[in-house]
This record gives structure tokens, C-alpha cells and sequence, in this order.
């Protein structure tokens, strides 16, 4: 395991704000565009070969929007990453791509490739330099950045900012199908990444002195591919609830959310004790998710954090052997970023693993270290 000490070394190093300070490019008669992006250079230590070397990346993105009369605009966004550390011509991948109406007072609804309404509750956690919000997977079961999804958000609900319900937003998520074959050009979706139809809700309220609470549940079908090649996890649907508390005001953030996935959390290379020598992939049956965060934001820049984040899969499988409960993720998490201006940081992140080497899943127990670069606008 990787000498814990390398602590004093790189945490001075530090991390990567990361609000997005869009660059306006075009606004006359009612229609506007901001283009912006964020380009990281970053490396990670470990001594898990999977999790050592250049990370760097790029990403790139705009906001529009047209005022079609007074009461209704539209609004479109698009970002893609593209991949620093890989040879050209790979690794571009869609992060956004969704359009949609705001109409005034009742909310917006659009439809396209966008945050999955079920990671409401993992936002509040997932605010540390490089880690944190490990159950927020991309196209899976809307934990994540999701496809095919419509979504309607409300805010101070329908307006009514001056009564007691100002602060209170509520939203509401359907997702179509997107499995092996579905618009997927011959291409085969990977089974962690398959979703049957599903919906999801949301709601938050955010007081005036900074107190947060939200909370959400989606509930998603899996696909037949799901279910006749995981040996668990094999129910009709996958759920997702969260709830989550946060304080942000006074320079200071702290917040901590609990979440409960069922048939969700996608694990790979199991080895089995039946088959010694072999490994499988499989859904967990259940996971309990729990993260606790805090940072302060000191006036000159500096912003230390601080993290616990675990995750414990369980599950029970006799084909394979694999019966009982055990952590796929459990860390301790030290960090700091120096924002020298709004577009432009360095941090550093110290995950302090706290996985066990007998790990019934074979999750790897090394200490991780990012140390990044990152120029925003």
C-alpha cells in the first residue's frame, strides 16, 4: 500500500474550482450564446496501476437560448470531453446534449442526454477536488448523466417567492429504453450501461440561511441482456433513493446524504470461490450509500476539504459462492484547492483507502493521490 505519508508532500500542491464562468459569445434580440469549458491537467499516484499516470483532459461546451415571446424561451446545451491522455482520435465522449422550453413560473422541460434526476441527493456530496459521489455512474439507472431522458424542473414552486414556499423546487424524470441495440448503430451497449423505461422525482428546499434538504427516488426497468447475464441483482427494476442534508453559507459547506440502490451497482471481477481462478461480473442486490463533506473557503483562495465516502454491496449468489456484505468503496479523503483567480486552480486530493486486502469483491486497497492543474472559462 502506497506509504501514507506522501501526504506531506503533495497535498501542498492542491485542486480545480469548479464553477463554470461561460464566456459570452453572442446575445441580440432576445437570442444568446456563452461558450464555455475547462481544461485539467492532472496526474494520479498510486500504486494500482489502474489508477496511476496522466489523467488530463478537456471539455467544451455551450449554453443558448432564444426568447420566443414574453412568457416562453427556448434553450439548447451541448459538452463533449475529449481525453488528454489517449492517442488522437479516441475518447470523445457527450456529457450534455439537451433542448428544451422555460415557460415563466411553471418550470422547464426538455429531453435529451442529461443529469439523471436520482443523483439530486449524491450533488450535495460530490463536491470534493477529484473524488466523492462514486455511486454517480453515467448511464446508469439515472444515478448519473443519463440518455433519452425528459425532465421537468420547478423552482420556488411555480414562483410563489413570497409565501412559505419560496425555495422549494420539485422535478420529475421519464427515460426511454437504451439497450444493446437501441440507435446504437450495431454497436453493443455494455451491460452495466442498459436501461429499460423508467421515471424519477425529486424534491429540494433550500432556506434563506443556507440550510438544504432533498430528496429522490427513481425506479427504472433492466433490461432482458441484465437479467440473463448478471448471476445478481436480477430484479425487474432498479431503484434509487436518496436523501441528503447541506449547510452552505458563512464561506462554509457541510453536508452528508444517505442513499439505498437496489439491483444498481454494477461490480466486475468478482472471484468466485465455487470456480477458483475464475471471476464474474454482477448487480448488486443492495447498497447503502453514506458521504459526509466539509470545506471552508478562505478569503484569500484557499479551500481545504474534507471527506468520508463508503458504499456497501450486498448480495447472494450460491452458483458462485459469494454470500454476505462488503464494502466496493471506502475512503477517507483529504484535499485543497487554490483558486489564484475564477479561471484558474490548482488542487490536490488524498484518498486514504480504507478497503480491506480480503475484500470480498477484490476491490483494490490503495491509497490514491491526484495532483491537478485547471484553467476554466
Amino acid at each position: 500500500m502506497m506509504k501514507r505519508n506522501i501526504l506531506a508532500v503533495v497535498i501542498p500542491a492542491l485542486l480545480a474550482a469548479g464553477a463554470v464562468n461561460a464566456a459570452e459569445v453572442y446575445n441580440k434580440d432576445g437570442n444568446k450564446l456563452d461558450l464555455y469549458g475547462k481544461v485539467t491537467a492532472k496526474h494520479r499516484f498510486s500504486d494500482y496501476n489502474g489508477e496511476n499516470g496522466d489523467k488530463s483532459y478537456a471539455r467544451l461546451g455551450f449554453k443558448g437560448e432564444t426568447q420566443i415571446n414574453s412568457d416562453v424561451t427556448g434553450y439548447g446545451r451541448y459538452e463533449a470531453e475529449f481525453a488528454g491522455n489517449k492517442e488522437e482520435g479516441s475518447d470523445v465522449a457527450t456529457r450534455y446534449a439537451f433542448a428544451g422550453l422555460k415557460i415563466t413560473d411553471f418550470g422547464t422541460i426538455d429531453y435529451g442526454r442529461n443529469m439523471g434526476i436520482a443523483y439530486d441527493s449524491l450533488a450535495y456530496t460530490d463536491v470534493l477536488p477529484e473524488w466523492g459521489g462514486d455511486q454517480s455512474n453515467s448511464d446508469n439507472f439515472l444515478t448519473g448523466r443519463s440518455t433519452g431522458v425528459l425532465t421537468y424542473r420547478n423552482k420556488d414552486f411555480f414562483g410563489m417567492v413570497d409565501g412559505l414556499v419560496d425555495g422549494l423546487n420539485f422535478g420529475l424524470q421519464y427515460q426511454g429504453s437504451n439497450n444493446s441495440t437501441t440507435l446504437n448503430e450495431g454497436k453493443d451497449r455494455k451491460l452495466s450501461r442498459q436501461n429499460g423505461d423508467g421515471w424519477g422525482t425529486s424534491v429540494e428546499y433550500v432556506s434563506p440561511v443556507g440550510v438544504g434538504i432533498v430528496a429522490n427516488y427513481a425506479a427504472v426497468n433492466r433490461t432482458n441482456e441484465q437479467n440473463s447475464q448478471s448471476v445478481s441483482g436480477q430484479g425487474k427494476k432498479a431503484e434509487a433513493w436518496g436523501t441528503g442534508l447541506k449547510y452552505d453559507a458563512n464561506n462554509i459547506y457541510v453536508a452528508a446524504i444517505y442513499s439505498e440502490l437496489r439491483n444498481v451497482s454494477f461490480v466486475e471481477g468478482i472471484p468466485s470461490t465455487v470456480a477458483p481462478g475464475t471471476t464474474f461480473d454482477a448487480f448488486a442486490d443492495k447498497t447503502e450509500v453514506f458521504e459526509a463533506v466539509a470545506r471552508y473557503n478562505f478569503d484569500f483562495g484557499l479551500t481545504p476539504s474534507l471527506g468520508y465516502v463508503q458504499a456497501k454491496a450486498k448480495g447472494t449468489d450460491t452458483s458462485t459462492g459469494i454470500s454476505g456484505n462488503d464494502y466496493i468503496t471506502k475512503y477517507v479523503s483529504l484535499g485543497a484547492t487554490y483558486a489564484f483567480n475564477k479561471n484558474f486552480s490548482v488542487y490536490s486530493e488524498y484518498e486514504i483507502n480504507l478497503i480491506k486486502s480480503d475484500n470480498l469483491y477484490s476491490i483494490n486497497d490503495d491509497d490514491k493521490v491526484a495532483v491537478g492543474v485547471t484553467y476554466q472559462f
